[in-house]
């Protein structure tokens, strides 16, 4: 079962990436929406601290949380039960309900405030894309006068529904980020970490998010059972910078099942980064015929198209063993895989959702499974 929490910022939050930052003049940029490990590793820190667990000893391995605890949270290396299932914006409505945001994805245009959605085509025979995927199909858009593309839009909640359900996406589903938050720059100096004295000619800026009132992060998280925080403060982002934590209620909208099962297709959306060996390619797509065939749990489908948005790469520093993580290439947030030739049964796509990515990895890494990298949405084939 799902458990969901909301974390609420008490003050601008430092959201870094991976970016080298240091030197004398660097310019910190922020993040947004961060990594999904940024919220696994406040809760997971705060669940140990409320535990009376040593961070320390637990990094090192010589401490272990007892009873259902230590099965959530398992070792550094080998997570235990605890995954993230969901991390995105959300909005507080005064209630226990919060209602998730998603960023606008790969295959919706936003025009003027209006929405369009990109189509999959066959591309002209004596034309050369220069695509390195062998994909039957491109994504188009087409549209009646030139326009340039806003950035910046995030689907709201009736927005996600009818994204998922293929339908048409009016200005009203539409949310401006600069309505979520806005970047506060801070100006700072180097510290002597040692003598805590400034050093000299060692000034630099870095970004801040200032998030809106009644905007948060919404956190769901699957292998918890009864131990996540009820209430409280935890650390959450650079610099210590504390937010609120509170058990909310939500739920991701259902894409029409009937309606996929009868046409036989469908789209497959990242709802947060996909960590592949194979970089953008999902895992089990194998080339069968002269097409490239996904083999899922119990189904089978053909992918034709693909819109991917520009690689990300994924770091962060591991407390445990104190140094850097991996950095390792990821599919972002609102990348889009378009399938059809559906066989098999189409509930192996809803053990996707509930799942992730994750079993059709040869060798999963634990420790990146329970920080919330592979999951995704499904969503039907727009009408045109």
């Amino acid at each position: 079962m799902t458990e969901y929490l909301f974390l609420q910022p008490l003050d601008v939050l430092y959201l870094r990436g991976n970016r080298l930052f240091g030197a004398a003049g660097d310019h910190g940029e922020a993040l947004m929406p961060p990594w999904p490990s940024l919220a696994a590793g406040a809760i997971r820190s705060h669940m140990l601290a409320s535990s009376k667990v040593d961070l320390a000893a637990f990094a090192d391995g010589k401490a272990t949380p007892e009873g259902r605890l230590g099965e959530c949270l398992g070792t550094p290396e080998q997570p235990g039960s605890f995954r993230v299932k969901v991390f995105t914006l959300a909005k507080g409505e005064g209630s226990d309900t919060v209602l998730p945001l998603f960023p606008l994805p790969a295959d919706v245009v936003a025009q003027e405030g209006v929405a369009s959605y990109l189509y999959p085509r066959r591309p002209h025979p004596n034309i050369s894309y220069g695509t390195p995927a062998p994909l039957p199909m491109l994504p188009v858009f087409r549209q009646e006068t030139p326009g340039k593309p806003t950035r910046g839009r995030w689907l709201n909640w009736d927005g996600l529904v009818a994204y998922l359900a293929g339908k048409p996406i009016g200005s009203n589903l539409l949310v401006d980020s600069g309505t979520l938050w806005k970047n506060d720059p801070r100006l700072g100096i180097a510290m002597d970490s040692e003598r805590r004295t400034v050093e000299k000619g060692r000034i630099y800026t870095t970004e801040t998010m200032a998030l809106a009132k009644g905007i948060g992060f919404l956190v769901g998280v699957d292998g918890a059972d009864g131990c996540l925080p009820q209430d409280g403060l935890l650390r959450f982002g650079g610099d210590g910078r504390g937010a609120t934590v509170q058990v909310c209620q939500s739920e991701w909208p259902a894409p029409p099942w009937t309606r996929i099962a009868e046409e036989k297709r469908f789209r497959l959306v990242l709802s947060t980064p996909g960590l592949f060996p194979d970089g953008w390619q999902l895992p089990g797509l194998a080339w069968e015929n002269d097409s490239i065939i996904w083999h899922g749990t119990d189904f089978t489908a053909r992918l034709v198209a693909a819109a991917i948005n520009r690689a990300e790469v994924v770091s962060g520093w591991d407390l445990a063993r104190h140094r850097p993580k991996p950095a390792q290439r990821v599919a972002p947030v609102g990348s889009v895989y378009w399938f059809d030739d559906l066989e098999g049964d189409p509930g192996g796509l809803e053990k996707l959702i509930e799942n992730g990515l994750w079993p059709l990895i040869d060798k999963p890494d634990a420790t990146r499974m329970a920080e919330g990298f592979n999951n995704v949405l499904v969503a039907a084939w727009p009408q045109e």
